[in-house]
């Protein structure tokens, strides 16, 4: 008893001079500053009784914006309205029939140009070379299209190197003029046209079809397709061939006659225009046998059905 009181009046006398109690524990002192502490947030969650972090907030929403700008860039890179915006922020060049018109690029920086052509609703027929150098056409095309407005012509020529020029030649008689606009790739896409390595991006990841010397592959589309994205190339061989855009039974809407120096240092990339039904393209390898080509037919714009007033779905256009 004694013992136990000499206890009691122990820890009464530490309890007077420091202030606590022998039975008594304070709180740790958190291990950082106030400030930094209060920034830290709050702790983590236990997501099925294991402690894990959870995602700051607005990091869906982050991640729902970059997964937009994704898709939106395998559909096509700058998108269908970047492509018809192209007429509004530029100035078309007039090309009267029997005209020709160039557009020099001398920088070697410049490895891509956009070329599209279209005239008021009458018929277009037009030459198209890329000129590197006195004398050396590595590239050129032969264009026809029955209704220059309906289906305007756009294509993407590479152009590797520097001292490369467009050549447009109306070969329509005078009553036929067409208007023409060259881009070249731009990497800042606010400046000029858009990205075009982005316009071609989507259709350079798909399996092409091997097209042999003298055959010949169509490919059918939905009416719903607006427009069609078309991409062939070889292995370094020259490439020789005609696509045609067909809607019924041997009725021809539009025709581009090919020639390629080397098929993989510049492959063919272009977009046709199929509005309405029966649309059907035809790729004929015109060269011999030896001169193989691969090819990639693809939807480049899909329309999206509308509800009329009756309840049924259709395709405007």
């Amino acid at each position: 008893m004694k013992f136990s009181g000499k206890i009691l009046a122990l820890t009464a006398v530490q309890a007077g001079v420091f202030g606590t109690t022998a039975f008594v524990f304070e709180a740790p002192k958190p291990r950082f500053g106030t400030s930094l502490a209060a920034s830290r947030g709050p702790p983590p969650r236990r997501r099925g009784g294991v402690l894990g972090a959870t995602p700051p907030v607005g990091a869906a929403d982050r991640i729902a914006d970059a997964t937009g700008r994704m898709d939106a860039a395998m559909r096509g890179g700058a998108g269908p309205s970047d492509m018809n915006a192209i007429w509004d922020r530029s100035a078309p060049v007039t090309a009267q029939g029997g005209s020709l018109r160039t557009w020099s690029f001398a920088s070697a920086a410049i490895d891509k140009v956009l070329v599209m052509m279209k005239t008021d609703g009458r018929p277009l027929n037009a030459d198209v070379e890329l000129w590197q150098g006195p004398d050396n056409t590595p590239q050129k095309m032969r264009v026809y299209i029955e209704d220059g407005n309906l289906r305007p012509f756009s294509c993407v020529i590479d152009s590797p190197g520097g001292q490369n020029a467009i050549a447009i030649r109306n070969t329509a008689t005078m009553e036929y003029p067409l208007a023409a606009t060259v881009e070249a790739d731009a990497t800042d896409v606010g400046s000029g046209a858009a990205n075009i390595a982005a316009i071609t991006s989507r259709i350079r990841d798909i399996i092409p079809r091997t097209v042999q010397g003298g055959a010949v592959y169509t490919k059918p589309f939905d009416p719903s397709v607006a427009s069609v994205q078309v991409m062939m190339k070889t292995d370094g061989r020259p490439l020789n061939a005609r696509i045609e855009l067909l809607q019924g039974p041997n009725n021809i809407k539009q025709v581009i006659d090919v020639y390629t120096e080397d098929g993989l240092e510049r492959p063919f990339f272009a977009v046709f225009e199929s509005p309405g039904s029966g649309n059907v393209l035809r790729i004929v390898n015109t060269a011999t046998l030896e001169f193989p080509l691969s090819a990639v037919l693809e939807p480049y714009i899909i329309q999206t059905p509308t509800v009329g007033a009756d309840g049924n779905a259709f395709i405007l256009g």
